[in-house]
């Protein structure tokens, strides 16, 4: 191959690679452009001081036979499985992005929760409430378009779930009360910090929304479960459990 050819296709390798980041870039930007999508909430009604859309309380409350994240769910049965984000927040950025692209297909599934957009404890309070709203905000949108919607409700540190800093428990606005709502403890479990800040969390939560029905991805400890008699847990597997259990039920070594 003569040097000339050589040099031309690492040219166009480069001018390739050049692109997709300026795309990437480009794509996770509009993420918070013009005020994390605005049109995502015409006509909504909002909650509190921070005016979070409401997701509406559900006429019929329908619980899902299975969980998928978004990243898998071409890999699942659309009429027995609903479609959640308990993982990474780049396996979903697409749905943050263009949120429009997925309605139609999300209507053929079990439901979807909405994004469980990270709000860990050390982000600056900004960044958790911001990511809360998002949440809300394309779950309302979904709602509205007659996805089925459960509220994903996830809390950072004690200034999301508590009034000692703020007026108003800032991670449950925009959930009704004595509804469904849906929780993840994967990894919250681990050790003695996180679990205490997942159970104090979640006993803020059960007292301020009183829902009746909580779908917990991963599991719920019993000794926390067994405090709230009234309110029905229910727990789905992770996706690497539920993919190792179909295998083993079909009797499959695939891959």
């Amino acid at each position: 191959m003569s040097e000339e050819k050589t040099t031309t296709r690492k040219k166009k390798r480069t001018t390739a690679k050049k692109r997709s980041v300026v795309d990437s870039a480009v794509r996770n930007a509009a993420a918070l452009t013009d005020g994390c999508n605005p049109e995502l909430v015409i006509g909504a009604k909002f909650d509190g001081i921070f005016e979070m859309p409401i997701i509406k309380k559900p006429k019929k409350f329908i619980i899902p036979d299975k969980l998928v994240p978004f990243s898998k769910m071409d890999k699942a049965d659309p009429k027995t499985f609903a479609v959640c984000e308990y993982e990474n927040d780049v396996e979903f950025k697409d749905l943050l992005v263009n949120p429009d692209e997925y309605i139609s297909i999300l209507k053929k599934y079990q439901g979807f929760i909405s994004p469980d957009c990270s709000v860990y404890r050390d982000m600056p309070l900004a960044l958790q409430i911001t990511n809360i709203y998002r949440s809300r905000a394309i779950g309302y949108c979904f709602q509205k378009h007659g996805v089925y919607v459960i509220p994903c409700v996830r809390w950072g540190d004690e200034r999301t779930y508590t009034r000692k800093y703020l007026p108003e428990r800032v991670a449950f606005l925009g959930v009704e009360k004595h509804s469904i709502v849906s929780v993840g403890s994967y990894g919250q479990l681990k050790d003695r910090v996180n679990r205490y800040f997942f159970e104090a969390g979640l006993d803020a939560m059960m007292e301020t929304l009183e829902p009746e029905v909580v779908l917990v991805y991963s599991q719920m400890p019993d000794d926390i479960e067994e405090k709230y008699p009234e309110t029905r847990f229910i727990e789905y597997p992770d996706w690497t459990s539920t993919v190792r259990k179909e295998r083993e039920d079909n009797g499959s070594g695939a891959k």
